[in-house]
């Protein structure tokens, strides 16, 4: 009888319940935010600040520990010999005798080897953390001298005010991201001993910090600028108590914990061959989203603060149900990287699960995104208009986010065998084509204006010539939709890169799965779901947002759920199950 299990079984929930905390809080940090700077160019300059800083958090953090750090540390927690000289214990005087030795001293015996090992993968934590704290350190200071010159080649596009806001809000944004990639080191550490919320609800306090920091500006009624100003210092103080909630705990389950490289150390060798290639991998998605960001300061003001927000939400139920459940079966999949067989069950298991969630996701991203960004957003300095252009970035994204999401578990299967660079080459590709396809369709698309009365030709609207610069093309109560056309770039691209990412899974672990198959079941109930929703949204078109949206959500959810059970799609008892709880608690209730 295995006394873990419990534990693993309740990983992804533990790990969604630490997602849903920080991410509520992200919602309710940017509902403040959105009020306070809509898509205005100061809005525009704190995206690009931080944009740029969080290249170390996706170059240094989560991701890459999670392939290269993550499994050779949780498969030191899980066997008993030394990581340094695996064969070194065949030798062993003590085990030569221990076919004659006495049950208590063996089990003695086995008592120091697990001790040993603790010390040994706090060790590696140690270095680990020490070639961290170096390299971050490094970087900031890079960040914050050359700010002027990086953001220029990033976002040259910007206007000369905007540009001189982003270049003061990268050097303080940059201190609080070295702050978060060390958070995600102590994360690494967490989840490699199964302490899963504590590190995915530690970004509570860093979205708190920002809040107040929002609350300070609009009491002391600050300007845009300043705003924008406060803002950034909120994410600087956050990063360093995002930190300072996990360390306590952390440092307390890394044992013999010593900031200090091991040369020789057979584990941090394969730390290391793993981490080249997957920076690579991280590098080329910053590529992407650095590319986005520059070919969105080509595009009308405020196509950048659009696409931040896009990202939002779009970035929320990856986290939330990709991400949950990919997290917690890394650490599981680790260890069963000698048996093929068994990581191919887990990864079709988890794709599945993926792939349901995904889907609901798009359902109501598309059929009703312009009712969530106006519940959440909408207000102050952002209008109508500005929920509109949020609404068509984030259905673009949504288009691509079952291949994101179910993207997410193929990567993991990848590195739980140790190959890092054949999700580095799939996400090369993917950013080849995001760019490819974003770049042909984002200025066709940026001729369309949304006003009050729908769809207008930016050229018929305005009757300028296109030599002007395409910021001064703008008129009042209107957006434009060129933003939208990035976001449809990074949805063809995700279905690319998923299915580069199955091929090498096929090499590795044999079939797992198709795409086809963790999808196909889910589709039809996904599509009577949209009919469902776009229907009801006519209906309740004149109802306040506050009710419209609850609603017409709520209802897409409910009709995708009972679909899928009259389908036989299993994970559909993940809604159904709660539900009927409720019903029987409530039939059974005082009687």
């Amino acid at each position: 009888m295995n006394p873990r299990r419990p534990r693993r079984a309740s990983a992804p929930f533990l790990v969604a319940m630490g997602i849903v905390a920080s991410r509520l809080a992200g919602l309710g940090r940017e509902t403040v935010a959105s009020r306070l700077l809509g898509n205005t160019g100061a809005a525009d300059a704190f995206a690009v600040a931080m944009r740029i800083p969080n290249m170390l958090q996706n170059l240094l953090g989560e991701g890459v520990l999670s392939a290269s750090f993550v499994p050779v540390y949780s498969q030191l927690l899980d066997r008993g010999i030394r990581p340094d000289d695996a064969q070194a214990n065949d030798g062993d005087p003590e085990d030569d005798g221990e076919q004659d030795a006495a049950p208590e001293e063996i089990a003695a015996r086995e008592q120091r080897r697990r001790e040993q090992m603790v010390q040994e993968a706090g060790q590696v934590a140690g270095a680990v953390a020490a070639a961290l704290i170096a390299i971050v350190g490094i970087a900031v200071a890079v960040l914050v001298t050359l700010a002027r010159p990086i953001t220029f080649v990033l976002a040259p596009g910007l206007s000369s005010d905007s540009f001189e806001l982003a270049v003061s809000l990268v050097r303080v944004t940059a201190l609080g991201t070295g702050f978060a990639v060390l958070s995600a080191w102590c994360l690494g550490v967490l989840n490699s001993h199964r302490r899963f919320f504590v590190s995915y609800a530690a970004p509570v306090v860093w979205n708190a910090a920002q809040v107040g920091a929002l609350v300070v500006a609009w009491i002391l009624a600050f300007d845009l600028d300043g705003i924008a100003r406060a803002l950034a210092w909120g994410v600087a103080g956050g990063g360093l108590a995002q930190l300072l909630v996990q360390l306590p705990l952390t440092l307390r389950l890394a044992r013999g914990l010593r900031l200090r490289w091991m040369r020789g150390n057979k584990r941090l060798r394969e730390i290391r061959s793993r981490f080249g290639p997957a920076v690579l991998g991280r590098g080329v998605v910053q590529l992407s989203a650095f590319l986005d960001v520059m070919l969105a300061s080509l595009l009308a003001t405020g196509a950048i603060a659009a696409l931040y927000r896009a990202q939002i939400l779009y970035t929320l139920p990856v986290s939330l149900f990709a991400m949950s459940v990919a997290t917690a079966e890394l650490p599981e999949m680790s260890r069963l990287a000698h048996d093929p067989a068994a990581l191919a069950a887990r990864s079709r298991l988890s794709m599945r699960r993926v792939a349901f969630w995904m889907l609901l996701a798009t359902v109501v991203y598309v059929a009703a995104g312009d009712l969530v960004v106006g519940l959440l957003f909408e207000g102050g300095a952002f209008e109508s208009a500005d929920t509109v252009l949020v609404w068509f970035v984030v259905a673009a994204y949504a288009l691509g986010l079952p291949a994101t999401g179910m993207s997410r578990v193929l990567q993991n299967t990848c590195y739980a065998m140790g190959d890092t660079a054949g999700p580095a080459r799939a996400a090369a590709f993917r950013v080849s084509v995001s760019a490819a396809v974003g770049l042909l369709v984002m200025f066709p698309l940026d001729r369309v204006i949304v006003g009050p009365d729908g769809l207008l030709n930016l050229a018929d609207a305005l009757g300028l010539a296109w030599a002007l610069p395409i910021a001064e093309r703008t008129l009042p109560d209107t957006v434009r939709l060129g933003a939208a056309g990035l976001a449809l770039g990074s949805a063809v691209a995700a279905w690319i890169e998923i299915g580069l990412l199955s091929r090498v899974v096929r090499r590795q672990v044999g079939r797992t799965g198709s795409v086809r198959a963790a999808l196909g079941a889910p589709v039809v109930p996904a599509a009577v779901a949209f009919l469902f929703a776009a229907t009801l949204k006519l209906l309740v078109g004149d109802w306040p947002v506050l009710l419209a949206a609850p609603l017409v959500a709520g209802a897409a959810t409910v009709v995708y759920a009972v679909a899928a059970h009259r389908r036989g799609v299993s994970e559909a008892h993940m809604l159904l199950q709660p539900a009927r709880r409720a019903i029987w608690h409530w039939q059974s209730g005082p009687g």
